[in-house]
């Protein structure tokens, strides 16, 4: 009973720690990445017009619609440059409200005035290039390598078009943001990557009291097979599948110590066979049926496994909530996301675990019964 009582709660414990690292990956993409975006199906870019626009707006659901220019640039800034990934967003990027409360540093704007274009730059970004938001005297230059024509003449200044960004605000969310964004307005990148009016993603702010799996199918059925409408998991799908897949490699691995667990039930009850023949000729004398022996030994079985599972249920579940409220064990890093690892508890997870425990006790307990059976219809004869 110990033996699958802990190997139990090991288990749920394990899926409830993937289930919780899967919750914190979906909350530090969704205050980044939008619930919707819109993507061709082929190619890097597409045309956006009025129409495409008004077309995305009237469907039920659609909030806002935010037009998206995103590509790795050379940047610089004072004595130190890297290369960055900068994401062109038009203005009712605001009205999304996803960087809000990600903002450590300066302002969330993307214009001074009418033709000052601002940047909000990731704590990493700001560290490589020693950037200072509050000092408005140094912008950060921008360089982005030209379609270069075949045969054409090579004068080293058209090889790459510069602009130059005012930084004024500095976001921290994950490492994977902080390290390599910059946001910038959508008319700066479109005057430094000569775009017109392409665009890489529109990004959908879905409404309140709407259904994201709704809208998305909604959004195919309007825009058709020429653009992906991708949800903030699909965005990210190497990373869910990975993570799906631990989750699934520790099951397995865990399942086994379950088994091992339940085969020590199976010695036990093939024990208790040879040690209750004397037991089971008394019960022959006084009329019990072969039938009955054999439920008496797969129901003693069933006590054992089910005892130990409820046990290691309830033990799995009470450590997962003492986790959740008081942060039992930390992450052991200071510069983690946060202090203690983070726990979910599924339904699904126990039901499942149950379940397996319900087989895995039905296969191990039926040769020991059948073989308390054969012994009473020895002893009987």
């Amino acid at each position: 009973m110990a033996g699958v009582a802990f190997c139990t709660a090991a288990l749920i414990i394990v899926l409830s720690v993937f289930n919780g690292l899967g919750d914190l990956l979906r909350s530090l993409h969704s205050a980044f990445d939008p619930p919707l975006k819109i993507e061709a199906a082929r190619g890097k870019s597409f045309l956006v017009d009025d129409a495409l626009l008004q077309k995305i707006k009237a469907v039920e659901g659609v909030a806002v619609v935010t037009e998206v220019i995103q590509d790795y640039a050379y940047v610089r800034y004072r004595d130190a440059d890297m290369v960055a990934i900068l994401r062109g967003v038009s203005a009712n990027f605001l009205d999304q409200k996803r960087l809000d409360n990600s903002i450590v540093q300066g302002n969330l704007q993307l214009m001074q005035g009418d033709s000052v274009p601002c940047a909000i730059i990731g704590t990493g970004v700001q560290q490589i290039l020693t950037v200072d938001v509050e000092e408005a005297f140094y912008p950060l230059q921008v360089f982005y390598i030209k379609n270069i024509t075949p045969g054409a003449a090579l004068d080293p200044s058209r090889l790459y078009a510069r602009q130059t960004v005012l930084p004024v605000g500095v976001f921290a969310i994950e490492q994977q943001f902080n390290d390599q964004y910059i946001v910038v307005p959508l008319s700066f990148m479109q005057e430094l990557l000569q775009y017109g009016n392409k665009r890489t993603s529109l990004e959908i702010k879905v409404a309140a009291s709407a259904s994201v799996a709704r809208t998305q199918s909604r959004l195919k059925e309007v825009l058709g097979a020429s653009y992906h409408v991708l949800t903030n998991e699909e965005q990210h799908k190497d990373i869910y599948r990975i993570l799906k897949m631990e989750k699934l490699f520790m099951f397995l691995a865990l399942s086994l110590l379950i088994l091992v667990g339940s085969i020590n039930i199976f010695f036990s009850l093939m024990m208790l066979t040879i040690d209750k023949r004397k037991d089971i000729s008394v019960l022959a004398a006084m009329g019990a049926s072969e039938k009955t022996i054999r439920q008496i030994f797969l129901l003693e079985g069933a006590l054992i496994s089910f005892t130990g599972a409820a046990v290691g249920l309830l033990l799995g579940g009470a450590i997962c909530w003492a986790q959740d409220q008081f942060g039992l064990v930390g992450m052991g890093l200071e510069s983690s996301l946060v202090t203690s690892y983070p726990v979910k508890m599924q339904l699904s997870d126990f039901l499942i675990t149950g379940a397996m425990l319900l087989i895995t006790t039905a296969v191990i307990a039926l040769y020991p019964a059948q073989k308390a059976a054969k012994t009473f219809s020895v002893e009987h004869l």
